[in-house]
């Protein structure tokens, strides 16, 4: 689930992941996402930091950004997967201090 920014959304299932991701990227070039910091928040659920860089296809903007993805994790594989363009909000969202 993309919680916020320009496109938010959700999909079901790796197919839907795939497909999810594959337009999320589409529009950029040089779309590089690297984790800074991974938060164990509990038995199921992983805050990973992001540093995010790249460039719009179209409009040549370059954009480098701080970003959060949670990981809800069950038996070793993630059931859910929510990506927050806004680290802050994250952090509010889960109630937490950065």
């Amino acid at each position: 689930m993309i919680v916020d920014g320009p496109e938010p959304g959700s999909w079901l299932g790796l197919a839907g992941m795939r497909k999810g991701f594959r337009d999320f990227v589409s529009p950029w070039e040089g779309y590089r996402s690297e984790p800074n910091e991974y938060r164990e928040l509990d038995r199921e659920r992983v805050l990973v930091l992001l540093h995010t860089t790249a460039r719009g296809k179209t409009s040549g903007v370059e954009i480098e950004q701080m970003r959060a993805n949670l990981f809800h994790i069950r038996g070793g594989k993630v059931t859910r997967l929510l990506h927050n363009w806004n680290r802050e909000r994250a952090f509010a969202d889960l109630g937490i201090e950065a």
